[in-house]
């Protein structure tokens, strides 16, 4: 894959993700309760998305002061050496599975891309090479997918092997049309929910802004999941986080997404936030 198609790719993501900005958060009906932290704290999960392929920033988010969640993408170059470091690092390792989008090139996408297409069968099988090509995964997101992730019979196929592997999912909501709430709550696949895109402009300001935004939401709800990407915003991004974090510290709980998961046979279900 050329440096070019890297970047588009990469890039439609993102510039997908801020359409997302302007849609209702949350996902439903979870599969998982937040933890409650004992002094109090909100919980902010971070992951950044599109490792695997030595994108620009990669060390400098490695070197994040907390611990986040790591979202490699399969079958490329650095696939296994970024998942490999993030769990020496401490940090959650999960598939950043490329998903058909409702607009978009196939290129964009990267090797071994779900689509609406597929045969039941050829999903699987796609979804299990994803699970084996990334070393220590215990969930997974998707990748672009506004398209694969509003479809019921996709999306159950790549749900049946998330659980079957006892994996939790991640809605990266770049649709509002998702079927991941019904679906998990049907499967019993926890499910956690993007709730603020950092950097969907390429700006330092504009990511500051998204930190804003955050801090906010954290004001009314317990928890939020942020999403932020290696590649062209990575450098921006790892250094506005990096500047961040510390401020925050008093008053918020950094944990990865398992962290967030509590066994549903020890909670019941509640709403996302």
């Amino acid at each position: 894959m050329t440096q070019m198609k890297r970047a588009k790719w990469t890039g439609v993501c993102a510039i997908m993700a801020a359409s997302m900005l302007l849609l209702p958060i949350g996902g439903g009906t979870a599969k998982a309760s937040i933890q409650s932290d004992l002094k109090g704290n909100r919980q902010v999960a971070i992951v950044i998305d599109d490792f695997g392929n030595n994108m620009t920033g990669t060390p400098e988010m490695m070197e994040l002061p907390v611990h986040f969640t790591v979202a490699v993408m399969p079958f490329l170059p650095t696939t296994k050496q970024d998942a490999e470091l993030a769990h020496k690092l401490g940090h959650d390792v999960i598939v950043h599975m490329p998903m058909e989008p409702v607009r978009g090139k196939p290129e964009w996408l990267g090797p071994g891309a779900i689509t609406t297409v597929m045969s039941d069968e050829e999903i699987r099988k796609r979804v299990e090479e994803a699970i084996s090509a990334v070393p220590h995964a215990v969930g997974m997101n998707n990748h672009m997918g506004s398209k694969v992730t509003a479809d019921e019979r996709v999306m159950r196929v790549v749900l049946s092997v998330v659980k079957a592997h006892g994996m939790f999912f991640l809605d990266s909501r770049t649709t509002y049309k998702t079927v991941l709430p019904k679906l998990t709550a049907e499967l019993g696949v926890p499910l956690l929910s993007n709730q603020v895109f950092l950097d969907d402009v390429y700006t330092a300001s504009h990511i500051s802004k998204q930190i804003g935004i955050l801090r906010k939401y954290l004001e009314d709800h317990d928890s939020c999941v942020t999403i932020g990407h290696v590649g062209p915003p990575g450098k921006l991004t790892a250094s506005v986080l990096k500047a961040s974090i510390p401020g925050m510290k008093s008053s918020t709980t950094f944990v990865t997404l398992s962290q967030m998961i509590v066994p549903s046979a020890e909670k019941d279900i509640i709403p996302h936030p």
